[in-house]
């Protein structure tokens, strides 16, 4: 079976033929050592053709499409033209190498093309790449280094702009930044408190946090000069009147070494560093508060932005965060304690950086690897909002966690929770109500110009139209209470006659009373009988001469 090498170049596409391969073996180890004699390897591969790129644009544009593993027009045409056509129904007498089996799998689905990936032919590619400009007569000898060199850098300047995740990056160094901080803080401080308790060491009982005992220190500077006069300042540093008076008194009967001026400028110095680093880190906080809010709302919503970040940068990005399946999220930065426990055959872990959460510390002991898995799941849904949504709202992440809220609820108290569907409809209404809001006062903003202009006459016409809605209004009431009226006029004539005529027929007796009566009845029974079947009018005339043989 004739095999055919595909090499892709950073000057162009290049078709070679392996041939004759028991010169060198058929094993990779033999094709390694005979690689770098360029005699031996000369005679197996040949050059069947080279296409080259038109210019360095389409040089890029091809090897964005062969590293995304895409088979391009001009690539097709290539390999169309130079090799075998592959009939339908037979085996091809041939078959191609490719470095990448991502293009393999492309070119044989869509041209039929049998391609093969392995390390045979890896090592094969390697022999062409290192004499490639040997192969090609018409190369020089540094065109080839001036390609490689400019197809690198455009690729990756262009990969760098293409880059999605820029944005997240932010995010990943200072929350890197945020965690180093405040180790640096935490260790600088406990040596401020040990250098300044040489000199004064009740202080340290007194106050406990390390950002306020550094600002005591330094306002204090010596401990004999401290007097009286000074508990106002303190009070206002520390912001309780009796702590300033404590430490007031415990100066005047302490037990500390006197220190020289030059020791105490350097403590003060030092404590001056430790406040301007603990004021950066909150100015670094707010920044990332800001940031995680304009990355990843929901997500900084549902789990707080210190959790969320944390999450992203262990992930790499938002995109490979929102990639993760809910149980790898679960126990994202528990890895050793997970592979651990598949080594010893012990029990995995049940959460990993989302423990910080408060969700879980709220939880019961036995509910914990539960609500962590809940979690874990509303978790990867508001990552998955954040990045493939194109507009940033915090109501999904609302939403989700109040679902996690009732979920704790229903744990603890047994109150049944909403279901997902109905909760996500609502979320969804909630964000078009917001997107109309929104879209309705720029509609607004545009017609400002002519409502202006016409503002008298409008106000002018709206007292008018008031005035005649006005009397619309009033005649149309009037006219409603006269048809009322009307109505209810003849109805009462309509009684009245009615009556008039009861009164005739009890008037008059005998069979002429009788006869009236029936003839009245039988009137009204025509009537109905318009509207009736025939079998009433039936009905009526047999009563009617019962009433007469009476």
């Amino acid at each position: 079976m004739a095999l055919f090498l595909l090499y892709e170049s950073a000057s162009g596409y290049a078709l070679l033929e392996a041939h004759g391969l028991d010169e060198i073996g058929h094993t990779t180890e033999a094709v390694r050592n005979s690689v770098s004699d360029l005699n031996r390897f000369g005679k197996v591969v040949k050059l069947r053709s080279f296409n080259p790129f038109t210019s360095a644009l389409d040089a890029l544009k091809q090897c964005n499409a062969v590293s995304e593993g895409l088979l391009t027009d001009e690539l097709r045409t290539v390999l169309e033209t130079n090799l075998p056509k592959v009939k339908e129904g037979k085996k091809s007498k041939f078959s191609l190498g490719v470095s990448d089996p991502k293009i393999g799998s492309q070119i044989s689905e869509l041209t039929k093309i049998p391609c093969q990936s392995n390390e045979f032919v890896a090592e094969l590619l390697r022999g062409v790449r290192l004499h490639f400009d040997r192969f090609v007569s018409d190369l020089k000898s540094g065109d080839l280094e001036k390609a490689q060199l400019g197809l690198g850098h455009s690729y990756s300047r262009a990969k760098v702009k293409f880059n999605v995740n820029r944005v997240d990056n932010m995010v990943i160094q200072a929350i890197f930044l945020l965690d180093t901080l405040d180790k640096d803080i935490n260790s600088f401080s406990m040596r401020v408190r040990e250098w300044y308790s040489w000199h004064f060491p009740e202080l340290v009982k007194i106050i406990n946090d390390n950002y306020l005992y550094a600002k005591v220190a330094k306002f204090i500077e010596d401990k004999s000069k401290l007097s009286e006069d000074k508990i106002s300042s303190l009070t206002d540093i520390v912001g309780d009147e009796d702590k300033a008076k404590e430490i007031v008194e415990a100066a005047k009967a302490s037990m500390g070494q006197d220190l020289s001026p030059v020791d105490l400028v350097n403590v003060q110095q030092f404590a001056q560093r430790v406040m301007d680093l603990s004021e950066y880190r909150r100015k670094l906080y707010d920044y990332l508060v800001a940031k995680m809010n304009d990355i990843a709302p929901n997500l900084a919503s549902l789990i707080g932005e210190v959790v969320g970040a944390r999450l992203i940068s262990h992930a790499g990005s938002l995109t490979n965060l929102a990639k993760c399946p809910s149980s790898t999220l679960q126990i994202l930065g528990a890895e050793k304690a997970l592979f651990r426990a598949l080594k010893t055959r012990g029990n995995t872990p049940k959460y990993g950086l989302i423990f910080h959460s408060s969700f879980i510390g709220r939880a019961s002991a036995k509910n914990k690897g539960r609500i962590a898995r809940y979690l874990a799941n509303k978790c990867s849904i508001a990552s998955r909002i954040d990045c493939f949504s194109e507009r940033g709202t915090t109501t999904f992440g609302e939403k989700l966690r109040e679902q996690v809220e009732e979920r704790l609820d229903f744990y603890d108290k047994g109150v049944a929770p909403r279901k997902n569907i109905d909760v996500m409809k609502s979320a969804i209404e909630s964000v078009e109500t917001e997107s109309m809001e929104t879209e309705a006062p720029v509609e607004v903003s545009g017609k400002k110009a002519k409502k202006k202009k016409h503002k008298a006459s409008v106000t002018d016409d709206g007292d008018n139209m008031a005035v005649d809605k006005i009397t619309e209004t009033t005649n149309g009431d009037a006219l409603e209470d006269h048809k009322s009226e009307k109505k209810k006029k003849k109805k009462e004539k309509r009684k009245l006659d009615l009556e008039v005529e009861l009164n005739d027929q009890a008037m008059d007796g005998g069979a002429n009373g009788v006869e009236s009566e029936q003839d009245g009845a039988v009137k009204k029974k025509k009537k109905k009988d318009k509207r009736g079947d025939n079998g009433e009018v039936l009905e009526a005339a047999i009563e009617t001469k019962k009433k007469k043989k009476k």
